[in-house]
């Protein structure tokens, strides 16, 4: 009986961490797919800027000719993601 409840205990423990992985997994996606993006709209300020307003840090800010690259982390996970620099966008 204890050795069941001990391997419940132990199950419910992995699925929690396993959980907060995914989660941050997530999370560092999108602050990357967003540092990106302001990172090519107004580089690396901006780009830092909204990985940290996404809960990220911005680890790697890298641009090449009309691509700006970057990797961001949140908790033990990092995200890389890539945006295309293009001509200026006008509101209508």
């Amino acid at each position: 009986m204890l050795l069941l409840l001990m391997l419940g205990f132990g199950s419910v423990l992995l699925i929690g961490r396993v959980g907060v992985l995914l989660d941050d997994a997530a999370q560092a996606r999108t602050a990357a797919d967003a540092a990106a993006l302001a990172g090519a709209a107004d580089g690396r300020s901006a780009a830092i800027s909204m990985a940290r307003a996404n809960g990220g840090e911005l680890l790697e800010f890298s641009s090449e000719s009309d691509t700006i690259t970057v990797v961001v982390r949140v908790g033990r996970v990092s995200a890389r993601a890539r945006a295309l620099i293009t001509g200026a966008w006008v509101p209508a």
